[in-house]
């Protein structure tokens, strides 16, 4: 494949694609309850497999068609889905063989992160309903034109957050957004689970049982190593968006679930990133350590993410936290209460199922209305995502000793106590990262406090984003990057009470030059219409 830009690849083959499947159906049918539903699964290594475990053993739906460019995993995987589902199915490398049979109702992707909205839009095209893994998209481009292709084609496209199908989450989010608990300020996401070096894997060539040049499909051509094939691809650009759109997305798509209801708001105002790939060097190319805040006016959205923990420390999770408390784990902890007391039960806004079981009642019901995690709600959550890795990779490398003077000369980092807001947690082996919002200026103080003392440097920041062009509230909006000011606005108080020296007393943060690095983040801003 000749290098050429993704949004090139996507027309093209979109096109190419339309005249392949001519002839298959454009709308599906409504399936009697005998019928079955066949699907195929592009993608059979690691979250393919839940797909076979999860749609196997479902009443009336065929595993017909596995989908792969590896075919080392045929084997094992159609005996997998022969115990389970009763029927062997067919593997293919390339899944537009699939997607040509007019008698295949469904393709779900779990395939790496490049190849989403393709495949997405491709099943679309073919006239097949759709289930995509987290995230939707590899960047917003592909994302809008995912949601267009499941409008445009009447498709029914289901998004893999699966907290939207959860009880527990859909209460939580309720009672956030319900004011009972007092206003929404915060809404926490945290995505922090082991993530090891991956070291150095040699260039050499693909194994002869793997399709790479399928396999890289819309990403610029590259030579092959084994840190891409299967996993490590996550922490790779080309193919991957980082923990923020791995694992992040479904915290993610929590926190912003919330920010939703309680406002109505789809989109934030303006985002800040920053972090760094810390504790080890290798091959990989995203942060391990991140932390981005969005600013949605009176309500702001936190995300991190540390891959530097153990697995006593990783914490995946969200909290909400608004003017009289916390709302965490089903509970309510009023300010000052060490106890928590469980929130009052609300009216489900669920449609029964967990998120595989309610994505085959629509394919059978053709009610793309009745979905928990439309594609349009998983294209917000993932943006998102997208929009922390553009701030971030837009940012500048600092020596972490000229933070101080960095960040003197602007306003919107300020001093902070501990009883005003939720803690930024950090861990021993994690960094420190702060961003420049647009035109604001922030402060950093040293803080007199014990832990800093002694642990070394300390610091206490609490970044404030301004408020940019207000959003245009469908979901598709462009984006551009903005440097000019536009005004200040206040951020709840939040603390980072030693967090920089909790870092740092490991070594974190040091490169192999023993410099203290971070990166500096670009605010990026809404553009209205």
């Amino acid at each position: 494949m000749t290098q050429q830009s993704r949004r090139k690849f996507i027309k093209t083959t979109a096109a190419a694609s339309t005249f392949m499947i001519a002839g298959t159906k454009v709308t599906g049918p409504v399936f009697g309850a005998n019928d079955r539903v066949r699907i195929c699964i592009a993608g059979i290594h690691g979250r393919g497999r839940a797909h076979m475990q999860n749609f196997g053993p479902m009443d009336g739906v065929e595993i017909a068609y596995l989908a792969d460019p590896d075919s080392r995993l045929f084997d094992d995987r159609s005996k997998m889905v022969e115990d389970i589902n009763g029927h062997k199915p067919k593997c293919v490398q390339d899944v537009r063989k699939a997607l040509e049979d007019k008698d295949l109702d469904v393709l779900t992707i779990a395939a790496p992160n490049h190849w989403h909205s393709l495949l997405g839009i491709w099943g679309c095209q073919a006239g097949k309903d759709v289930y995509v893994e987290k995230p939707c998209s590899h960047n917003l481009y592909e994302g809008r034109k995912l949601v267009e292709a499941a409008r445009r084609y009447d498709r029914v496209v289901q998004h893999g957050t699966q907290r939207r199908s959860s009880n527990e989450w859909d209460q939580m989010v309720q009672a956030a957004a319900s004011g009972k608990y007092g206003k929404l300020t915060v809404s926490y996401g945290y995505a922090s689970k082991p993530r090891g070096s991956i070291g150095f894997a040699e260039y050499k060539e693909p194994p002869k049982e793997l399709d790479f040049d399928m396999w890289l499909g819309p990403a610029e051509k590259q030579a092959y190593h084994e840190n891409l094939v299967h996993y490590n691809w996550h922490w790779f650009w080309d193919f991957g968006n980082g923990e923020i759109g791995n694992q992040g997305v479904h915290q993610m798509d929590v926190a912003r679930w919330a920010v939703t209801a309680a406002t109505g708001k789809v989109g934030p105002e303006s985002v800040i990133s920053m972090g760094g790939r810390y504790g080890y060097k290798d091959q990989g190319q995203t942060p391990n350590t991140q932390l981005t805040v969005y600013d949605f006016g009176d309500v702001k959205m936190i995300f991190e993410d540390y891959g530097l923990v153990n697995n006593e420390q990783k914490m995946v999770t969200n909290e909400f936290y608004t003017t009289d408390g916390v709302i965490k784990d089903g509970k309510f902890f009023a300010k000052g209460k060490s106890e928590g007391e469980p929130i009052e039960k609300f009216e489900s806004t669920l449609h029964g199922g967990d998120i595989f079981h309610n994505f085959i009642d629509c394919v059978r019901n053709h009610t793309p209305q009745n979905l928990d995690a439309d594609v349009l709600e998983g294209h917000l959550s993932a943006l998102h995502c997208h929009l922390g890795n553009i701030s971030y990779r837009l940012g500048d490398q600092a020596a972490f000793s000229s933070a101080r003077l960095l960040l003197g000369r602007q306003r919107f980092l300020r001093g902070v106590r501990e009883d005003e807001g939720p803690t930024l947690r950090g861990n021993r082996q994690g960094s420190l990262r702060d961003g420049l919002s647009t035109g604001t200026t922030p402060q950093v103080r040293r803080e007199k406090r014990k832990d800093c003392r002694r642990r070394g440097r300390g610091w206490h920041a609490c970044p404030t984003l301004s408020p940019g062009v207000p959003s245009s509230g469908n979901g598709l909006a462009d984006w551009r990057i903005s440097f000019s000011a536009v005004g200040g606005a206040s951020l709840p108080r939040i603390t980072r009470t030693g967090f920089a020296a909790r870092c740092r007393s490991h070594g974190g943060m040091e490169d192999h030059n023993g410099t203290i690095h971070k990166r500096f983040g670009e605010p990026i801003h809404q553009e209205g219409g």
